[in-house]
């Protein structure tokens, strides 16, 4: 979880160089300023399309909060690099502060990367008014462990070990445990810069 402040220091450090105020992004983003100040200050663990809005609002990659160091070629993420050290966490809903998912990245060390893979852990949902979420981009799922429901626009996909599903994310949609039980998927999330 200490990756979590960091990114909300790298949004606060970006907003802050392009001399943008907590007012400019909320506009341009369509997020409040509540929920910005939120992430800014690691009160929230936000949901990805917020950070790929405000991502969009600074002019950087979705990466660029993620990133450690810049290598150019080649980066191996070995299995005991994306354990927990390395997480970041998401919640199911952008303005409450409930983990939902636990992100490992699989290529924080490359930069100018277009796409994030992820392992992800899903924790079983107690909430069933689930809030979809929309942003530029595409995703890539495979399930791993468990069974997986995938709300995408007005429809639901269940999605079982070794299933798989690609999609656009300006649909709106929402990935949580089926079944009552966590799983853990391989996520890809592409974002155009």
């Amino acid at each position: 979880m200490g990756s979590n402040k960091v990114i909300g220091a790298k949004i606060k450090s970006i907003r802050e160089s392009k001399q943008l105020t907590l007012e400019n992004v909320a506009v341009r983003s369509g997020l409040s300023i509540e929920q910005i100040e939120r992430i800014e200050n690691n009160i929230d663990f936000p949901s990805l399309a917020p950070l790929i809005k405000i991502a969009r609002v600074l002019g950087v990659r979705l990466g660029t909060f993620l990133d450690d160091q810049s290598e150019l070629g080649p980066v191996i993420c070995r299995k005991r690099d994306s354990q927990e050290e390395n997480s970041i966490s998401f919640s199911n809903n952008a303005t409450v502060s409930h983990k939902h998912m636990e992100y490992h990245s699989l290529s924080r060390d490359k930069s100018g990367r277009h796409m994030e893979p992820f392992l992800i852990d899903i924790a079983p949902s107690q909430n069933v008014n689930f809030i979809l979420s929309t942003h530029e981009g595409e995703e890539f799922i495979y399930v791993l462990e468990g069974v997986v429901e995938i709300n995408y626009g007005k429809n639901i996909y269940i999605l079982e070990e070794g299933d798989s599903i690609y999609y656009d994310s300006i649909v709106a949609h929402h990935v949580h445990a089926g079944n009552g039980s966590p799983a853990k998927i391989l996520g890809v999330v592409y974002t155009p810069y």
